[in-house]
């Protein structure tokens, strides 16, 4: 593979002026965020939003006085979304190799606190590779919280990132990004290009590729939150790519000890509560568990885990032990995760 970090940031720092500038729609969101996001959005600075070239929403629920980590922070936008939802406690940290958009990002440092009216700002960006996350002043186990915006995919050595993100989640923590996914392996001459790699394509990791380097990592039952088929409005780079399929998808990965590598049935249930912030009638783990606000509903093993060794457990009450085991939960399998049908274009 021959695509250097150099390209990288000439792409990102010197081709794309802004979004207008993408060759495809596989770095644009491809649904409308929740109110609570679009009215953060609104106090962000106009050129901060311009210079965005995410793939998904990688801002989860319950963030009040969290520590979060934004790998591939860009321009700032997600970051100082986040910002606003930590609060004046919480702190943001993003991490971007290139000068233009750090140079954008620390620009609107102070306007961002004085907007927000926040006696100091709790925002900050750091120069430094995703891939390199060892290298940087970053202490172990010492964020909450870690997103990422369409970047991993840019990466070369994506189990190191993600080997990394383990180390520098606390126990409990997660990992909640928006990435592109294929359907297949891409092969190593589109890999070479430096338009489809920067286009976030010829990077994308074909998902089942993605679960295991997940599991190595030690994220061992990565979930799906939201996934969208990505169209390439680009009759060249459509020709370059042939048959593959790209995913838009946003997983979320956690660091809890006990976890399984498949859903195990313990006879478990949970009830929300409805007090997870602005999901006051219903809370979405992942694209296959909604929790009715009042409800009690059958869990896996895992996914018991997941609500009640991290920032969740306060809102739900939990039932059963782990005294008897019943075995794989009821529906699960392992065919590729995503909806080929549900066909969505960027606006």
């Amino acid at each position: 593979m021959s695509i250097k970090h150099e390209e990288i940031k000439d792409y990102y720092g010197k081709e794309l002026q802004s979004s207008n500038d993408l060759k495809t729609n596989a770095c644009c969101t491809l649904e409308a965020p929740p109110i609570y996001i679009q009215e953060a959005l609104k106090r962000v600075h106009n050129e901060v939003q311009m210079k965005y070239y995410g793939c998904g929403l990688c801002i989860p629920s319950q963030l009040e006085g969290l520590r979060i980590l934004d790998l591939g922070s860009g321009s700032g936008r997600d970051c100082y979304i986040a910002a606003q939802l930590v609060g004046q406690e919480g702190e943001v940290v993003g991490i971007d190799m290139t000068d233009e958009q750090l140079a954008v990002a620390n620009q609107y440092i102070d306007h961002h606190a004085e907007v927000f009216g926040y006696k100091y700002a709790n925002t900050k960006f750091v120069k430094g590779n995703i891939e390199k996350l060892d290298e940087l002043d970053l202490e172990p186990e010492s964020f909450d919280l870690i997103i990422s915006n369409c970047v991993i995919n840019l990466a070369t050595d994506k189990y190191k990132v993600l080997k990394d993100v383990y180390n520098l989640l606390k126990p409990g923590g997660e990992i909640y990004f928006s990435d592109i996914y294929s359907d297949r392996r891409i092969a190593d001459d589109l890999q070479a290009d430096p338009i489809l790699w920067g286009e976030c394509l010829s990077g994308a990791l074909y998902w089942n590729d993605f679960l295991k380097t997940a599991r190595k990592a030690g994220f061992t039952d990565p979930r799906s939150v939201k996934n969208n088929p990505i169209t390439i409005e680009n009759d060249e780079l459509l020709e370059k790519c042939g048959e593959i399929q790209f995913f838009s998808v946003t997983y979320r990965l956690f660091k809890i000890d006990g976890l399984e590598e498949d859903c195990e049935d313990y006879g478990q249930a949970v009830a929300y509560k409805g007090t997870i912030e602005n999901n006051s009638n219903a809370f979405d783990l992942d694209d296959h568990h909604n929790f009715p606000k009042g409800k009690v509903i059958t869990i896996c093993g895992n996914t018991y885990k997941m609500l009640h060794d991290t920032r969740f457990a306060d809102h739900f009450e939990f039932y059963g032990s782990w005294d008897t085991h019943f075995g794989v939960f009821e529906g699960c399998g392992g065919a590729m995760p995503f909806d080929e049908d549900n066909e969505t274009s960027c606006c």
